[in-house]
């Protein structure tokens, strides 16, 4: 076997190993994801799984990584052709309350689900998701400011008040949609982000 094939089998099986924990965290939690289901899962010996990693806690955040990918190619992504300011954020919205309404596999959102679970619990998974988080937040008050600057908002409009509330929907939305399992939750969810982003 040549060493090049060997480096792509090595990644092709960690990367294998990343999407069956992301499936199962999605469900179980990171918490809830063990070496000895995903070897079971997976066919492979734990000593297999765990060697790609070293140990939970890198396997944990080699998940988180992969989450927040996912949800970068989903969400922001998709909003890039929509015109900065509200437009945009609508758009970035409607794709986050979407994706985590669909059953791709991933039981909503990771990373708001994963971020419920480790907000009391110090290390780095924890800091981690506030990266994660902090970049989000980032992106909707620099957007927010542009629809600002631009005339789409007040001009006294609290960019840092209303990106909270913003983030206060998504929540309400994915304990709706995953715990109630609401069919009108999108819906509701989406009504809310339009009236707190409409022009007066």
């Amino acid at each position: 076997m040549s060493p090049r094939k060997s480096v792509a089998e090595t990644a092709a099986t960690r990367d294998r190993i990343i999407g069956s924990a992301l499936a199962l965290a999605s469900t179980e939690g990171l918490e809830g994801l063990t070496i000895g289901r995903l070897a079971t899962d997976l066919a492979m010996s734990k000593a297999g799984v765990i060697g790609h990693f070293g140990s939970k806690e890198a396997l944990q955040l080699a998940v988180l990584d992969a989450a927040v990918e996912r949800f970068t190619r989903r969400v922001p992504a998709r909003a890039v052709g929509a015109r900065p300011g509200t437009e945009r954020l609508t758009r970035a919205y409607d794709e986050w309350i979407a994706y985590m309404a669909e059953g791709e596999g991933h039981g909503g959102c990771l990373l708001t689900s994963v971020a419920g679970e480790f907000d009391g619990r110090p290390g780095p998974v924890r800091d981690a998701v506030l990266v994660a988080l902090g970049t989000w937040t980032a992106y909707v008050e620099a957007e927010l400011a542009t629809a600002v600057g631009t005339g789409l908002l007040p001009a006294d409009t609290d960019v840092a008040q209303l990106a909270f509330e913003l983030g206060g929907v998504i929540l309400a939305a994915g304990q709706s949609i995953k715990l109630h399992r609401d069919p009108q939750a999108p819906a509701r969810a989406r009504r809310a982000v339009a009236r707190l982003l409409a022009a007066p």
